[in-house]
C-alpha cells in the first residue's frame, strides 16, 4: 500500500539533523509562496462571490490554524453574506444566512467527501482504504456503520462499554484533579476502539495509547502544505506518512491475527469478517472511524462533563440514570456502577432519557466547532443571487446559525432548556439535508454511559490551575476545529470518588 521510497523517506527524515528539517520546511515555504502568490485569479466575474481581500497563500493560512476568526473575518472584510478565496487553483466560496445555508444542505450535487478530502487533510490517507475509494465501496462502509448499530450489536456493546469506564475511572484515584480534554478524551478513544474495531486492540491499553499517540501525530502534522501539496514529502508530511503507516500495520496485525486463531468474537471486527467485506474495505473502515468518531464524541463528552461540573442540570441528569436504575435493576441485587448500568436496556437509555438528549444537544451546538465542507459536482448553481460554479468548493460554518443570536439568544451560554429553533435548518449538530452523522446512535449511547459513570461514580467542579473554584466555565475555542479545547490550564476537575463501587 506504500511505496518503499516514501516509506524510507519518512524514517530517513525523522533520524535526520535539525539543520537538514530545516532546510527542507525552508523549501517547502518557498514552494508554498511561488504558487500562492500566483493563485489570485484576475477578478471576480459578474455574478460571483466577492473575493475575500489579499486572498493569496499567506493571507489564508490562519484557515488551516484559526478558521473560526478566518471565516468570521472574511465575513466582516467583504461585508457579504458569501466571499470565496483561492487556495492555489482551486475556487473556496463560504456562505452563510438562512438561504444560503436551505440551499447548501439540500442540494444533491454538493458533495461531503469530495470537499472533505481537499479541505480537511486530517483524516489517514492510504489510496484505496481511505481515499480514492469508489462509490460502491464507500456505500459499503456507510452499510457496514449501520450494522454497528443495529439493536443486538449497540445492546452487546453496553456491558464492555461500561467496563471500560470503570477499568480507566479507577485508574485516576479516589480524588485529585485532571484536564477533563485530556482524560475524557482518552476514555473516549479507549471506548471508540471498543466500539469500532476489535477485542485485540481494545483489551491491550499499551496498543489503544499507541494508537492514540499516532492518530495525534496525525492531528499535529496537518499543515497548509499537506493539505494543497500532499504530493510534496515534506518535513509534515513525511511524519504524517509514518503515522499512517504504523497504524495501518497495527490494524493488519489485528486482522491477521483473528483470522490465525479462528476464534469467533462479538466485535465490529468479527461482524466485517463474517460478512466477507474486502481486506480494503476492512481496514479502512477501522483507520478512518476510529479517528472520526474518536474526535467528534471526546470532543463533545470533554465539553458535557466539564459544563456539567457546576450546573443546576447534573443533578437532574443524577436523578434520571437514578430512575432508569429503579425501574430496570433489581434493588436486592449488589453490583458495582458499572454492572448495575450494564443492565438497563437499550431501549431505555434511547427512549426514558430526555435531560440527557438535552444536555448532549446543547453541548453540540456550543462545542462543535464544525465547518461543512462540500464540492459542488453538478452543474453552476445560484445562492442569493450568487453563483457557485462546478467544481468550486463550498463552505458553511456551524456557528452562523449555531452562534446565531438571533436564533440562539446568549449563545455562548450553556443552556439544556433553549427551546428548539424554528428557522430552517436552525439545528445542524448531527448534519442536515441529505447528509447526517451515520454514527450518531452509537454516539448518543456513550456519551450516555459514560456521563452516567462519571456523574454516579464522582463529585466533581471545575477549578483552575491554583485549585480554585471557578465561576464560570471556559468558553469553547472554536477556532480548534478538532477538539474545541480552550486555553491549556484553564480549567480542571476536581473529582472524589463516591460511594458506589466502580
Amino acid at each position: 500500500m506504500y511505496t518503499v521510497g516514501l516509506q524510507s523517506a519518512a524514517d530517513a527524515f525523522l533520524l535526520s539533523s535539525l539543520k537538514a528539517q530545516v532546510a527542507l520546511a525552508l523549501l517547502i515555504l518557498f514552494i508554498l509562496l511561488f504558487f500562492g502568490f500566483g493563485s489570485q485569479k484576475d477578478g471576480a466575474v459578474d455574478g460571483a462571490p466577492v473575493f475575500l481581500p489579499g486572498s493569496h497563500l499567506l493571507a489564508i493560512t490562519p484557515f488551516f490554524r484559526r478558521r473560526f476568526e478566518f471565516l468570521n473575518n472574511g465575513f466582516h472584510k467583504t461585508g457579504q453574506s458569501l466571499f470565496q478565496f483561492n487556495m492555489l487553483r482551486e475556487t473556496v466560496i463560504v456562505v452563510s444566512g438562512e438561504s444560503a445555508r436551505k440551499s447548501f444542505f439540500a442540494n444533491k450535487h454538493f458533495d461531503l467527501t469530495e470537499g472533505f478530502k481537499m479541505l480537511s487533510g486530517a483524516i489517514p490517507v492510504v489510496k484505496g482504504v481511505t481515499s480514492n475509494l469508489q462509490t460502491k465501496r464507500i456505500a459499503q462502509i456507510h452499510k457496514r456503520l449501520s450494522s454497528v448499530q443495529r439493536n443486538e450489536h449497540l445492546s452487546g456493546l453496553i456491558a464492555p462499554i461500561l467496563e471500560d469506564c470503570r477499568r480507566v475511572m479507577e485508574t485516576w484515584g479516589p480524588s485529585g484533579t485532571f484536564d477533563p480534554f485530556e482524560k475524557i478524551y482518552e476514555l473516549l478513544f479507549q471506548i471508540t476502539v471498543r466500539s469500532l474495531s476489535c477485542e485485540e486492540l481494545a483489551d491491550d491499553p499499551v496498543q489503544v495509547a499507541r494508537l492514540k499517540q499516532l492518530y495525534d501525530t496525525l492531528d499535529s502534522g496537518t499543515t497548509p502544505a499537506t493539505v494543497l501539496l500532499p504530493w510534496l514529502p515534506g518535513p509534515s508530511m513525511l511524519k504524517k506518512l509514518w503515522a499512517t503507516k504504523k497504524i495501518y500495520d497495527i490494524i493488519v496485525r489485528a486482522i491477521d491475527e483473528r483470522e490465525r486463531s479462528g476464534i469467533s468474537k462479538p466485535d465490529t471486527l468479527q461482524m466485517l469478517l463474517d460478512e466477507k467485506d474486502e481486506r480494503l474495505v476492512i481496514v479502512g473502515f477501522i483507520l478512518g472511524l476510529l479517528v472520526a468518531g474518536a474526535r467528534a464524541t471526546g470532543t463533545t463528552a470533554s465539553w458535557l462533563i466539564t459544563y456539567l461540573g457546576d450546573h443546576d442540570s447534573k443533578d437532574e441528569v443524577i436523578a434520571e440514570v437514578e430512575q432508569l436504575l429503579a425501574n430496570h435493576v433489581s434493588p436486592n441485587v449488589s453490583y458495582s456502577l458499572s454492572q448495575q448500568l450494564s443492565s438497563i436496556p437499550l431501549e431505555a437509555w434511547e427512549s426514558e432519557t430526555p435531560v440527557l438528549d438535552s444536555l448532549i444537544r446543547e453541548t453540540l451546538r456550543i462545542a462543535q466547532p464544525h465547518t461543512a465542507m462540500r464540492r459542488n459536482l453538478g452543474p453552476d448553481v445560484t445562492i442569493d443571487g450568487k453563483t457557485i460554479p462546478s467544481g468550486a468548493y463550498v463552505l458553511y460554518p456551524f456557528s452562523d446559525v449555531h452562534l446565531n443570536p438571533d436564533v440562539y439568544p446568549d449563545p455562548w451560554r450553556f443552556d439544556p432548556s433553549r427551546e428548539e429553533a424554528t428557522v430552517p435548518f436552525g439545528y445542524v449538530g448531527w448534519g442536515g439535508g441529505k447528509t447526517h452523522c451515520l454514527g450518531q446512535r452509537l454516539a448518543r449511547l456513550e456519551l450516555k454511559l459514560v456521563t452516567s459513570m462519571m456523574l454516579l461514580g464522582f463529585r466533581y467542579s471545575l477549578v483552575d490551575k491554583k485549585g480554585e473554584q471557578l465561576d464560570a466555565p471556559p468558553q469553547p475555542n472554536w477556532n480548534d476545529i478538532l477538539l474545541c479545547r480552550p486555553e491549556r490550564g484553564s480549567c480542571y476537575l476536581k473529582h472524589e470518588k463516591s460511594m458506589l463501587s466502580l
